[in-house]
């Protein structure tokens, strides 16, 4: 049986542990024969480095395992690389999110001012990995879920048109897993679903059992009085308490239009005003994430280097890592398996625009993705979507040209931002911020 090699692209990150974790316990569906880690920030890459080539050996010896700086290294005979790089890392995703704040305004890393600011800042960096990848493994795919997936899937599709990448998010795994707890599923697997919009912004219309019987009405139903929280579900259920809000706010967005069923991160777009009240901008969710995450999984990594095992580890497999595995293994395979992806829209949205990134079921085999028909939609998730898409475009053009105008017109277009005087004042100050990480702006 043929064994893949895959490279890891941000190697760096906390969530690198918890996807070898998941590659490892796979390895019956995906069997590897190489497990490489690639970041252009060496140091914070040996934070992790040593503990996950222990994880690996211990694992199976035979898997050979490089922690690298040298894309050369990296990218040289390998069969998927999956890719969550952070442009500027936690301390840039917090000033993202202290600026828009400062302004009233959602601060969040896929959202609104500060998911735009994160894009002008991930572009560059997905599309010289993608250039990697196609010099030194042209027959590579890579399975791209770097931040903010909307913005990083419309400049792949501008930039590298004909790359063998797939955006996807792990978000909708989430509320999948959610929705699966509530309608007394044993696993999202039981569920065949039908959904569509944008990245971090859709809706479910579907959800069928294996035998054809429809659910989506007993789950709006459940919606409308607790949100996405199960039967017996509480904060210790969840990451923390800030996504437990997460999954109840969608009981506000289910009352408001109870004909779908939300993905929650539209409380942003709909409720800005709710999420900023909300929002402390002394402790952000990114200085949450540095002193709660980070400090716990570098922790780790550092304890299990010095003690040379990994035995009673507090790393855990990574649940949302799964869709990875599944993803590799239908292309690996052609098991045709059917998975939510972020593709070009061509016609499969029939009233909306063709050249849109959207967010649809597709069926996935050894060429690609094959994406599933959607019909029309209804003209209020339409119009919220042509706008959304707009920022999305405006901020792609503005990386391309250079444009300081195509970014304020992002920014005014957003609905989480209420003036353009207000965007005006953001862009000025994310320009400032993110110096030497943005083009320059004319």
């Amino acid at each position: 049986m043929k064994k893949f090699s895959v490279v890891i692209a941000g190697g760096g990150s906390t969530y690198t542990p918890e996807i070898i974790l998941m590659l490892l316990d796979n390895l019956d569906k995906l069997p590897l024969r190489s497990i490489k880690l690639y970041d252009n920030d060496e140091e914070r890459q040996n934070r992790l480095a040593k503990a996950c080539e222990i994880i690996v050996k211990e694992k199976d010896p035979e898997i050979e395992f490089l922690a690298t700086s040298d894309p050369e290294a990296a990218y040289t005979d390998v069969d998927f690389c999956l890719a969550h790089i952070r442009v500027g890392q936690l301390p840039m995703r917090e000033k993202d999110e202290q600026i828009a704040l400062k302004y009233g305004v959602v601060g969040q890393e896929t959202c609104g001012p500060g998911g735009i600011a994160y894009g002008m800042r991930s572009i560059g960096g997905v599309i010289e990995n993608i250039d990697y990848m196609e010099k030194y493994s042209p027959n590579c795919w890579m399975l791209n879920y770097s931040n903010p997936a909307a913005i990083v899937a419309e400049a792949c599709r501008r930039l590298r048109p004909h790359s063998r990448v797939i955006n996807i998010c792990d978000m909708p795994i989430g509320i999948e897993n959610s929705i699966a707890k509530i309608l007394g599923f044993e696993s999202r697997k039981d569920m065949t679903i039908r959904y569509y919009g944008l990245n971090h912004f859709g809706w479910y219309t579907s959800i069928k059992d294996k035998d054809g019987n429809e659910y989506i009405d007993k789950l709006l139903e459940h919606e409308l009085k607790y949100g996405n929280v199960a039967a017996g579900e509480n904060a210790s259920d969840f990451t923390d308490n800030s996504w437990l809000e997460t999954a109840r706010k969608v009981k506000d967005i289910v009352t408001l239009d109870p004909t779908h069923s939300p993905n929650s991160y539209l409380q942003y777009y709909l409720f800005p005003d709710d999420m900023v009240a909300h929002t402390d901008p002394e402790y952000t969710r990114a200085r949450q994430v540095i002193d709660t995450r980070e400090k716990s999984v570098f922790g780790e990594c550092a304890r299990i280097a010095q003690t040379g095992t990994s035995e009673g580890t507090s790393l855990q497999i990574g649940i949302h890592a799964s869709f990875i595995v599944d993803l590799a293994t239908a292309l690996a395979y052609n098991t045709g398996e059917r998975m939510l992806l972020i593709v070009e829209n061509n016609g499969a949205i029939e009233n909306f625009s063709p050249d849109a990134m959207v967010e649809i079921p597709c069926i996935v085999g050894k060429d690609g993705y094959e994406p599933l028909t959607v019909g029309k939609i209804p003209t209020f998730q339409k119009g919220l979507m042509e706008e959304q898409v707009a920022v999305e475009k405006l901020t792609v053009d503005a990386w391309i040209e250079g444009s300081y105008h195509k970014l304020w017109q992002a920014l005014t277009l957003s609905k989480t931002v209420p003036s353009a005087n207000v965007a005006k004042k953001l862009l000025d100050e994310y320009i400032e911020a993110n110096k030497g990480y943005w083009p320059n702006l004319k």
